[in-house]
């Protein structure tokens, strides 16, 4: 039998500190256990100052999405990544979550495919820092840990299920629908023993003041002639590209390991004319400030929640009259190595903004991610502000491809006989009923244009993502209801799930009558279904009698032919959904007076909205327009589909009076 995630009230508590990692949590707190793997790499970081040196990267999967065993929760817990709020990019990087032992930040942090990993480098000074690249070096198995905080969490009871980060699980099971990220650690030690983190440490990376590696014990007197070889070739070249005239450069690169082209580049950059000394504040421009004065600008609820403090406050400084959105791609732009300082080359701009042009690895500030992440926030807010009754009613299926998939619903003999003398047992007979269901895509695409970018309108950015989440929920509406309304040949006569007439009309007689005519339904052999009727769903003009029949205790009329008793039989019953579409003349099979009892989904469903990879949400991507435009374009896209499926799970009444 297809199911639906189940609608369950949401368990809100005060937000407290929980911490998603491997180890024994701190007292007080529950923990989540989140293990995942941890690679370092001794890359060069991207283009800086004089004083940046080469430091390691590390790249953590820090969790699979899948459910875990945790500490003081009874049932099993699985995170919701869709509802992971990331304040920043930049998070520290600490060892067994202790402030005092830093190691590092991140540089960008993602869920990909149902997985949040996270990329870094490094960058602390500490004896703990070293510590864990040595030991790396010498193939410690470091493993990842995450700390968040929990504002929201649901309990899927037994025999329901819910679809999360595009896995199905099965009640009982506890899953948070709204945490924060707060930092990731290096650990020696999960909960998880099959889960392990590596080092590779190449040259550039260890913590010889030369930039070299340490040799490993017993290396071949070959390999370390190989590797003196190498060092005073390099250091031969570095010299050659100073030629005595850069002896700054030339130190520095000797001394942190540079290689030719980092060399060449700063050379290059030495060689520029020198714009006139200028006084500004000494503030770090980095994606997390911008992203978070796009928000500041937009006037998003809640900033602390998707912002750190310190990015909030530099923001808030650095630009008080507000970001415009010329200021933003021209900040991303300087950032990625733009030596202009107006907009007048537009085309320059937002090349260099969107690292178009610009050597790999040397992109600073990733404007697509930044206007992705805002207008992610604004996508949903369109997305869940149009009706959402289809929801409520439906069960939810979670397909990988495009194919048309098929349910069997088994039918048949299956009551237990009385097992003769002897105790043979009798067998039974099974049929089957099939029903089909496939997603397809709907999208569209809206741009910034250059008009947008040139009155430096930054609503662009908030505007066009909420179109794009709301002309989303529109479509999945007018999909399902177009599947649900069409149902002459569905909820019929010849089915037993069809009644019509003047006592058919919505009170209390008429849903007793509604309710009988469930209760009646039978199955292929004949015998009582044994689902109950759980939710009313009504039109408009039915709103008030629905909630009447749903919460008045009693039902008095005060006319002259007073009826009595005056109790309603139906308090509690049945829970009312109101849908604006049903009696929307242009669906087939509109009604301001039909009205529907139906069971609840997660029993048996008479519809079915099946999403791609468990994607209930749409997806919003941004880029660069093509050479032909100027603009920035974004597309928002959902993979989805709707059938119905088994006419038992409901009755319909026509209303008439």
């Amino acid at each position: 039998m297809a199911t639906k995630t189940p609608t369950a009230p949401k368990n809100r508590t005060a937000p407290k500190r929980l911490w998603l990692e491997a180890e024994a949590p701190p007292a007080g707190a529950s923990p989540l256990t989140l293990t995942g793997t941890a690679e370092i790499t001794a890359i060069a970081a991207g283009a800086g100052g004089d004083a940046e040196k080469a430091l390691p990267r590390f790249k953590m999967l820090a969790y699979t999405g899948g459910a875990m065993r945790v500490a003081g929760w009874r049932h099993p817990v699985v995170l919701d990544l869709a509802g992971l709020a990331v304040p920043s990019q930049n998070r520290p990087i600490r060892f067994a979550h202790d402030p005092a032992a830093g190691v590092g930040h991140t540089d960008a942090i993602r869920v990909e495919g149902g997985q949040l990993v996270a990329t870094g480098v490094i960058s602390r000074d500490t004896a703990i820092a070293r510590e864990v690249v040595a030991s790396s070096r010498n193939g410690f198995p470091w493993q990842a840990s995450v700390g968040a905080s929990v504002e929201e969490f649901e309990f899927i009871r037994e025999s329901q299920k819910s679809i999360v980060n595009g896995l199905e699980f099965s009640g009982p099971i506890n899953v948070v629908r709204k945490a924060t990220l707060g930092e990731i650690s290096f650990v020696d030690l999960g909960a998880d023993g099959r889960t392990s983190a590596s080092i590779a440490a190449q040259q550039g990376a260890g913590g010889d003041p030369d930039g070299g590696v340490d040799p490993a014990p017993g290396a071949s007197a070959a390999a370390l002639r190989a590797e003196a070889l190498a060092e005073t070739s390099r250091i031969a070249a570095v010299r050659k590209i100073c030629a005595g005239k850069h002896l700054d450069i030339e130190a520095q690169a000797i001394r942190d390991g540079w290689d030719a082209t980092r060399t060449e580049l700063e050379v290059l950059r030495a060689s520029r004319p020198k714009a006139p000394s200028i006084h500004a504040p000494d503030t770090s421009i980095t994606g997390e400030v911008l992203e978070a004065a796009c928000f500041q600008s937009a006037k998003l609820e809640g900033l602390d929640r998707v912002c750190s403090a310190q990015a909030l406050e530099v923001a808030a400084k650095r630009f008080q009259s507000g970001l415009g959105l010329q200021e933003l791609l021209i900040e991303a732009a300087i950032a990625n190595g733009y030596t202009g300082r107006t907009f007048r080359d537009s085309r320059r701009v937002l090349e260099a903004a969107f690292g178009r042009g610009i050597e790999a690895g040397m992109t600073i500030i990733d404007v697509g991610g930044i206007l992705s992440n805002v207008a992610n926030k604004f996508l949903l807010e369109g997305f869940f502000s149009v009706e959402r009754v289809w929801r409520s009613i439906c069960a939810v299926r979670n397909v990988s491809d495009f194919k048309t998939v098929t349910s069997y619903r088994l039918v048949g003999k299956d009551q237990y006989e009385q097992v003769a003398p002897g105790g043979e047992l009798k067998h039974g007979t099974l049929g089957e009923e099939t029903y089909s269901n496939k997603a397809d895509t709907y999208g569209l695409m809206l741009a910034i244009d250059r008009r947008d970018i040139i009155n430096d309108d930054l609503g662009a950015i908030t505007t066009v993502p909420r179109k794009l989440g709301r002309g989303s929920g529109l479509k999945i509406n007018d999909v399902f209801w177009t599947a649900f309304m069409n149902n002459a040949a569905f909820f019929a006569v010849g089915n037993k799930t069809f009644i019509s007439g003047a006592d058919t009309a919505l009170g209390i007689d008429g849903l007793t009558k509604g309710e009988v005519t469930f209760m009646d339904l039978v199955d292929s052999d004949g015998k009582p279904t044994g689902v109950m009727p759980s939710i009313l769903l009504v039109p408009t003009a039915l709103s008030a009698v629905g909630t009447q029949l749903y919460k008045s205790v009693e039902m008095r009329d005060t006319t002259a032919n007073t009826k009595f008793p005056v109790a309603n039989p139906h308090q509690g019953k049945f829970r009312i959904e109101v849908s604006r579409y049903l009696s929307n003349a242009l669906y087939t099979g509109n009604s301001a007076k039909a009205w529907y009892l139906l069971a609840d989904p997660s029993d048996l469903p008479v519809i079915e909205t099946a999403f791609l990879n468990g994607q209930e949400a749409p997806t919003i991507e941004t880029s660069d327009a093509d050479f032909s435009q100027l603009g920035v374009r974004m597309r928002g896209y959902h993979d989805f589909g709707v059938a119905l499926q088994d006419p038992r799970g409901g009755m319909k009444s026509k209303g008439e009076v």
